[in-house]
């Protein structure tokens, strides 16, 4: 987490959270989502806007994280900006089986390989649960064929209790 968050959560510890005006895709992009937006449903239904700006997306990337709830936030400053995600907390980029990374850019020690009903290739990592990105599937398949990582076989609607994590924060705040 930067420091200047780490700054400003202490000198403002009392600012409520936000839900629903942040998502994450299923390929690793954020997106923005205003009143419109979630008043026209819920994320991926309504997407909102794709972030594009670089910087942004760094910082979101760095002050990326989990409550003890499994929800997903980005830090921003004091506030909380909570996350609602298409998939999985973690979108995995696979060069080989020892090369994965996060989409924030975080490397990754892949622990376990899952594959749901629908064909979705899952990791389970030294930094957590996420699925592997659709451009890297062919990649991932390689090493599965290779027999480094063997797939379990799961129900795709299991995972988030399996696996500690909200899907729709803005769905289970008070």
């Amino acid at each position: 987490m930067d420091d200047i968050v780490r700054q400003a959560m202490a000198k403002w510890p009392n600012v409520p959270h936000c839900f629903g005006w942040l998502a994450l895709d299923d390929r690793g992009n954020w997106y923005m989502r205003d009143d419109r937006v979630q008043a026209a449903g819920p994320f991926p239904q309504a997407k909102g806007s794709l972030l594009r700006h670089e910087k942004l997306i760094d910082f979101i990337h760095r002050n990326y994280d989990r409550d003890a709830q499994g929800q997903w936030f980005f830090q921003n400053g004091p506030q909380r900006v909570y996350v609602e995600l298409q998939a999985t907390p973690w979108i995995w980029r696979v060069a080989g089986a020892d090369a994965v990374t996060s989409h924030t850019g975080l490397a990754a020690q892949v622990q376990g390989c899952l594959l749901d009903e629908e064909g979705r290739l899952y990791l389970v990592t030294d930094r957590g649960f996420g699925l592997v990105h659709t451009q890297d599937i062919v990649r991932a398949s390689d090493v599965v064929e290779s027999g480094r990582w063997v797939p379990e076989e799961v129900r795709g609607a299991d995972l988030p209790a399996r696996f500690g994590y909200v899907t729709s924060p803005a769905g289970q705040r008070p």
